[in-house]
């Protein structure tokens, strides 16, 4: 409880300072600048970076370069904790912006520097606006910009994986770009949903092979959603295999 209470008190100021910098680049007419580098990769970075410093979280990722150079993909993730945000945030290189609920842009301040910064918000109760949001999403995509997708929707409260929903994969066709499966593993345990524990361990990132979408139409997307999940599974599988014995 120390360590959450410590860690919380940094983060509610950092995430302040870093919005508020991402607000003004808004507000100033500073564009987005495609490939990394820009203010606004800069405020989400040291953002996720100072917080898994304080929450003694280091990150460890495998196989990053799989990850196709020099064009923007659709990253498609696991998801049990707030950890994966930031660690994803913090390790996946070039430019990239969340797809995530709306629900966040109802937070104050952070709501607004989302949005300013380009992620994308979705309503996942209005069908119509959900279109429209992922309409928007591949925009950004197709800027040169790369797109973190949580296919399960939620996070899992087990640690296991759960199903997936097709509106990822339609996006990820629609923008024709490749699809990178990722499997974070440790954040379940660092800070479970619901939980006000936090246990700090590192954080492992195993990062997959690329799957393509070329020519690939909306028809295909139940079938790429489940060869996406088949790789996770297999990546979740191989980091199991490697953990050491209790």
């Amino acid at each position: 409880m120390i360590r959450l209470l410590w860690a919380a008190i940094w983060v509610i100021p950092s995430t302040v300072f870093h919005s508020l910098v991402a607000i003004v680049a808004a507000l100033l007419g500073v564009k987005r600048r495609p490939g990394g580098g820009g203010v606004y990769d800069w405020a989400t970075v040291d953002w996720a970076r100072s917080v898994l410093w304080v929450a003694g979280t280091p990150v460890e990722a495998v196989g990053l370069e799989r990850i196709p150079r020099g064009q923007p993909v659709v990253y498609a993730s696991n998801h049990t904790s707030m950890f994966d945000i930031w660690s994803l945030s913090a390790t996946l290189p070039g430019s990239t912006r969340f797809v995530a609920k709306q629900e966040l842009g109802r937070v104050p301040i952070l709501g607004l520097a989302m949005r300013r910064a380009g992620h994308v918000l979705i309503d996942r109760f209005n069908r119509a606006r959900a279109f429209e949001a992922y309409e928007q999403a591949a925009a950004t995509i197709h800027s040169g910009i790369s797109a973190i997708v949580f296919p399960e929707g939620t996070r899992s409260r087990t640690g296991e994986l759960l199903p997936f929903r097709n509106a990822p994969f339609a996006l990820a066709i629609a923008a024709q770009v490749p699809i990178v499966p990722v499997y974070v593993d440790g954040t379940y345990r660092i800070l479970p949903k619901g939980s006000w524990r936090l246990r700090p361990r590192p954080i492992h990132i195993e990062i997959g092979d690329p799957i393509s979408t070329t020519g690939l139409s909306l028809d295909d997307r139940e079938a790429l959603r489940e060869r996406v999940r088949a790789a996770i599974v297999g990546l979740k599988a191989r980091v199991d295999a490697a953990r050491p014995s209790p």
